[in-house]
């Protein structure tokens, strides 16, 4: 009996079993939502929408995940099992409804029903669970890892980079494998399978034992009355450079398929597509991870601008995107801009709980996460379609091996972001303060 109680107790206490094991659950399901272009195509032609009208889907989940996460980031604060429960059934309901609706659209073409619905379950209820999901594990995962928060937070929203290399084959094989018919049945069982996944992870999800949450009216301060402990621009600065951060990444990565077309890779666009995604959840991990040596975490912020800026200058005066065919040297350099934002955009997601929580504690920090999410909400109307806007009104439409490119346009974009990189970098430099840490830190080395 009592080799067995100690047995249990031991399993309760992992921090493997109760807080790693099931964030990453949790985000390797809900970071699918990033497999929609796999699929977007095939929904607009099934339900007989153009595929511009059926992406808006993707952009309320998007908006949705940062809302959600914005206004429901108290009851995450308050009970991570309710919090978990409400991700897993609104992410699984909202699979399903859009498998419905598309199914309902391929009956009833061009049906404006269709595709409110699909806006509906894709964005709005899938939104909810996306906002919810991706709150959860990252305040336990800081409570169970503390000397480490960077590793464990980099760990699990590296899932939720990862979750689109994982899912992308799998979704492409389940379309081609289920036939005319495969993109409803396909939403049918994804929901299944990420119910399961993710209600497995809600019921692992639990806080240390050693954690009491203040409790009663006065002991814990409101959300604004934690921000104002610290200068506000401070937490301005903080909210502008993660926007920044997402709207630049989401304006290259948005346009990645159709540079590696200009560059002559058209052949490898779907392996350079998982080497992109696999530098994005890299990013994700070893930034983070990085950052736990260092005595103030805002570094982090302007290694990634600064990495970020050198390389768009690099393709911006070599002209890289217009000129890179045949040329190796071109190639490498576009292929690196890529790849290094995908890490820096992966980056930026996974140091935002630790840097929020070096400058505001561990005790609102789900709510104040949860706030700054909502500039990913707006990023994700922003970036991807500023980017679209850019290409469809500068440079030149070409024709490239039967597909039509717009070199220039792309090389444009690269405009856009360097300024928005200049101006996160002098956020990070002059905006962000020095955490109390880092100024201890100084003091104690005169």
């Amino acid at each position: 009996m009592g080799a067995s109680s100690a047995a249990q107790s031991g399993w309760r206490a992992n921090k493997w079993i109760r807080a790693a094991i099931p964030a990453l659950l949790l985000h390797c399901s809900i970071g699918t939502v990033y497999c929609w272009s796999i699929f977007s195509q095939e929904i607009a032609d099934y339900i007989g929408f153009s595929k511009g009208a059926t992406e808006w889907a993707f952009s309320f989940a998007i908006f949705f995940l940062g809302m959600s996460a914005a206004f429901l980031g108290n009851i995450v604060e308050k009970d991570i099992h309710k919090s978990s429960l409400i991700a897993t059934i609104c992410f699984a309901a909202g699979m399903a409804g859009t498998g419905f609706f598309i199914w309902y659209g391929g009956a009833h073409q061009h049906s404006p029903l269709a595709l409110v619905g699909i806006y509906l379950s894709y964005g709005f209820i899938m939104g909810i669970g996306l906002g919810t999901g991706y709150l959860s594990p990252v305040k336990t995962l800081m409570l169970w890892f503390q000397d480490r928060k960077g590793l464990a937070t980099g760990l699990a929203v590296a899932g939720f980079g990862a979750a689109k290399a994982i899912a992308s084959p799998i979704m492409q094989g389940m379309l081609e494998g289920l036939g005319e018919t495969g993109i409803y049945k396909m939403f049918y069982i994804l929901a299944g399978v990420y119910f399961v996944m993710m209600f497995a992870g809600h019921l692992l999800l639990a806080k240390p034992a050693g954690w009491v949450e203040p409790q009663g009216k006065g002991e814990k301060p409101s959300i604004i009355a934690v921000i104002k402990t610290k200068p506000i621009p401070n937490y301005i600065g903080i909210w502008l450079m993660f926007y920044i951060n997402i709207t630049c990444g989401l304006a290259l990565i948005s346009q990645e398929k159709m540079i590696v077309k200009c560059v002559g890779l058209a052949a490898f666009a779907g392996i350079i597509s998982t080497i992109s995604a696999v530098f994005n959840a890299g990013g994700r991990l070893g930034f983070s991870a990085w950052a736990d040596t260092m005595k103030d975490r805002n570094t982090i912020y302007k290694l990634i601008f600064a990495i970020s800026i050198g390389f768009t200058l690099l393709v911006m005066f070599t002209q890289g995107i217009k000129n890179g065919e045949g040329n190796g040297l071109l190639i490498f350099l576009v292929l690196a801009l890529i790849f290094l934002v995908n890490a820096g955009y992966g980056g930026g997601f996974s140091n935002v709980p630790t840097l929020l929580s070096d400058h505001y504690g561990m005790s609102s920090i789900s709510a104040i996460h949860g706030i700054t999410l909502s500039a990913w909400a707006f990023a994700g109307l922003t970036g991807n379609q500023v980017a679209t806007y850019i290409v469809n009104h500068s440079g030149e439409w070409i024709d490239h091996d039967g597909v039509q490119v717009n070199p220039v346009g792309y090389q444009n974009v690269l405009y856009f972001t360097l300024v928005l990189y200049v101006i996160a970098l002098f956020l990070c430099l002059f905006l962000v303060k020095p955490t109390d840490k880092a100024l201890e830190a100084k003091k104690a080395k005169k």
